[in-house]
């Protein structure tokens, strides 16, 4: 069958011939994946170097492999293989292996020549994935420092080609045309207060009555795919429909199960997370049920959880579901969404570096020999204050030192091919002699839906243990395989609560409440059924969380004795103030926010009570302090500055606290909390910060108000949009330039107001309003405020806040 890949076949090829970087755009159906490292066998410069084939998903490696493989009129395994974290079908003699980005990312770190490789192709790379940008970078370096034999090529589907083609340095880009039949659109729309499933049921049975063929149905996560799968079969009466899951957790047969056409006179409803937006063909599909959502990941910072968020899907993921309709015949969309909602998605979803965990990024970096990821190729870089805390997490895992550098234990966890906290778990319980039991838990925490839904974590792993499915299988041999890289053995018997205390500090929970209600190690509360078991245990260790209406929901944890934490507490001294008024110094043991221990020390001296200061701005930041017009107006203009020139201040919260020592020190010395630091003490504090040749400069750049005809109007700097000032139009009669601030290069924001103080216009041009729209706006305001002068030329007039007498 000949495919719009074959007609850019020989541009690619005489890219590659002659370069060594290209970027293929294809649209979905084009035949990128399955045709193009195949055409490459034959490349001269291939020489016998194997073919990297990269994909996003283990279900997509898998099913690109042996389609290739069936091409070929073989078995995946030959000269076509695959390898992901479960399964390998590597053979001698295979010469291109379709891998999961996540295995690349291993296989540069262990050998960063990457010896035996003639090519890496990274297809869907508009998914951009963490592994995926982070390989991409790896291999661009390998390439200009010691490869530069090896080809690179970057293949998507929905791709930025500008912002690629200038990452890989202006390499020839190859576009090739779509092959898609018509898809009509049909909206359904959908009340927000109805259950999804029963909107999806109703559609389904709609486009069965309908429309012919089978139906691909997207849905965000597993949980909604079961529920749908329960109500269709309730009300499916026709029994020549089989109804199909598909998402990466299931075992092989049952994805081949959906994957496969329909048998002959039968219909198939395929119900897929968002797995299925890309890179598979289901034969027969040509009816495309959107329920226009998708379950991505979001990472907290703050609590160190990843929490999966179920969000809108993008316009671009839209138009990639919508184009599997129109796969091999003419097919049909129906969007459980109005049709000018549409205009409301967001064109791409954000990348996976911009706010998912770094702590595995950190560590790869580390390895890599590099401190941060600046110099690296990447499209986004990843934001500072969660690398930083990322790095930070690392140090109290011990996989980092003081400078940031490899310890011997960071050095272990990196070449476990897990992530760090769960690297780090495995080592835990490798030191205690039971490195299979780490090993296990890991696995469960990194296949979601293996070793049921119980919520303790003991009934899990025994669960596991027990389970004879291929996909439990496949997971108990990899558990073995890490378990035997940690270095440990078997004859210990590590205690999972411990294990996951380890691994996840900031979870440990301590009942609080009613039963079921728990207070964790980040300060956030959490719960788990009354009825549960655990929710009677006094301290857990959470595994796993979600998030929920009424709040954090507990799906896995285990018993906790708290004298483990006892050597890791942090030990801090805080300033109580009792119900009489007194203050009582009092020390106490703690894991984040929760108290281990706790004594009473006695009445602080000065000192004392600097110090529990000190250190309660060292926990908790600059939260305590109470910032009044006069600091928080100082501080504005301060970013105002900063962000204009170099050698100011820097005033952002992580720029106070590396300063606190020159401008919040001193003012702990007198007060006996952090909100009794008055307005004026703090804006004195930030006056500190200003270097002595700036001062004058200040007023000068950044005044605190502007000077008008009547007298000066507040200007705030905190505003959005820039500095902006609020004023009534009359004051500012007679002003024929617009008032500016930084030296002339930053134009005000003038809110005119009317005699009332309400809004009429917004303006960076005050004579171009005095010219342009103040005839509208003066015919306006003339009938609404009759006793106020609204002369025809303000530019000339006489500026004033009085009304005209009554009668003139």
């Amino acid at each position: 069958m000949r495919l719009p890949i074959h007609d850019v076949l020989e541009p690619l090829t005489a890219a590659l011939a002659t370069g060594n970087t290209a970027v293929l755009a294809a649209p979905p159906g084009a035949g990128k994946t399955t045709v193009v490292p195949l055409v490459l066998l034959d490349a001269p410069w291939r020489g016998d170097g194997r073919i990297l084939l990269l994909e996003p998903r283990r279900l997509a490696a898998r099913a690109a492999a042996e389609r290739m493989a069936a091409t070929l009129g073989e078995a995946p395994g030959g000269r076509v293989g695959y390898r992901t974290r479960l399964q390998s079908r590597i053979g001698p003699a295979t010469r291109i292996e379709v891998i999961t980005e996540g295995v690349f990312t291993r296989m540069i770190l262990d050998d960063p020549s990457l010896e035996g490789v003639a090519a890496v192709l990274f297809d869907e790379f508009h998914e951009r994935s963490l592994d995926a940008d982070l390989g991409l970078a790896f291999a661009l370096e390998s390439q200009a420092a010691l490869r530069d034999d090896l080809r690179l090529m970057v293949m998507s589907a929905t791709l930025d080609v500008e912002a690629v083609a200038s990452l890989l340095d202006r390499p020839p880009v190859i576009a090739a045309e779509g092959r898609m039949y018509p898809v009509k659109t049909r909206y359904l729309g959908r009340d927000p207060a109805e259950r999804l499933e029963v909107a999806v049921v109703r559609a389904i049975q709609t486009a069965l009555a309908a429309d012919t063929g089978s139906l691909l149905v997207f849905l965000p996560g597993q949980s909604e795919i079961h529920r749908v799968a329960r109500l269709l079969a309730e009300r499916l009466r026709d029994p020549a429909v089989d109804i199909a899951p598909l998402y990466g957790a299931l075992d092989k047969a049952e994805q081949d199960r959906a994957l496969e056409p329909a048998p002959p006179g039968r219909r198939k409803v395929v119900l897929a997370t968002s797995v299925a937006e890309t890179s598979l063909t289901i034969e027969g599909v040509r009816v495309v049920i959107d329920s226009g959502l998708s379950r991505v990941p979001r990472f907290e910072p703050a609590s160190g959880l990843t929490r999966l968020a179920t969000v809108r899907v993008s316009r671009s993921s839209a138009e990639q579901r919508r184009g599997r309709a129109g796969r091999t015949e003419p097919g049909v969309c129906y969007r459980l969404w109005d049709e000018e909602q549409t205009r409301g998605l967001i064109g791409h979803q954000p990348p996976e570096i911009v706010d998912s965990d770094l702590t595995g990024l950190a560590l790869d970096l580390a390895r890599w020999g590099s401190a941060s990821a600046e110099g690296l190729a990447l499209l986004d870089p990843p934001p500072r204050g969660a690398f930083a805390e990322a790095r930070a997490a690392l140090t109290r895992l011990g996989a980092l030192d003081g400078e940031g550098r490899l310890t011997p234990h960071g050095r272990k966890l990196a070449e476990l091919p897990l992530g760090p906290r769960l690297g780090h778990l495995v080592l835990t319980a490798a030191a205690e002699g039971d490195a299979l039991t780490g090993a296990r838990i890991a696995a469960l925490l990194s296949e979601p839906g293996l070793g049921g839904t119980a919520t303790d974590l003991s009934e899990r792993l025994t669960a596991l243990e027990r389970d004879r499915s291929p996909r439990a299988r496949d997971a108990l041999k990899l558990a073995d395989r890490w378990a035997r890289l940690a270095g440990g053995g078997t004859g210990g018997a590590a205690d999972p609560g411990a294990l996951i205390a380890a691994a996840f500090p900031e979870r440990v929970a301590r009942a609080r409440g009613r039963p079921g209600e728990v207070l964790l190690a980040s300060g956030r509360g959490a719960f788990l059924e009354s009825t549960d078991l655990l929710a009677r245990v006094p301290w857990l260790a959470v595994a796993e969380l979600s998030g929920g209406e009424t709040g954090d929901r507990i799906r896995l944890a285990a018993p906790l004795d708290p004298a483990v934490l006892m050597d890791r507490a942090e030990v801090e001294d805080r300033l109580v103030r009792t119900p009489g008024g007194r203050l009582e110094l009092r020390r106490q043991r703690r894991v984040g926010a929760l108290v281990l221990e706790e004594t009473v020390v006695g009445p602080p001296d000065r000192a004392q009570v600097t110090a529990a200061l000190r250190g309660e701005v060292g926990r908790d930041g600059l939260k305590g302090l109470r910032w009044g017009q006069r600091a928080a107006g100082l501080r504005a203009r301060l970013a105002f500055l900063a962000a204009l020139d170099e050698g100011w201040p820097e005033v952002s919260d992580a720029g106070l606290l590396k300063a606190r020592e020159v401008w919040l020190w001193p003012l702990l010395e007198s007060v006996q909390a952090l909100d009794a630091i008055t307005d004026a003490a703090l804006e004195q504090g930030l006056r500190a910060l200003v270097p002595w040749d700036r001062v004058r400069d200040l007023d000068r750049l950044a005044p605190a108000r502007l000077e008008t005809p009547l007298g000066s109007a507040a200007i705030d700097y905190a505003a959005e949009g820039g500095p902006r000032v609020d004023i009534r139009v009359q004051e500012l009669f007679g002003v024929t330039v617009h008032p500016t601030v930084g030296g002339g290069r930053t134009p005000l924001t003038l809110a005119l107001l009317s005699p009332a103080r309400r809004p009429i216009q917004l303006t960076k041009d005050l004579p171009g309003f005095w010219r342009g729209s103040w005839k509208e706006v003066r015919a306006e305001m003339r009938g609404r405020y009759p006793r106020h002068p609204w002369p025809e030329n303000p530019a000339e007039a006489k500026a004033t806040t009085r009304a005209k007498p009554r009668g003139s």
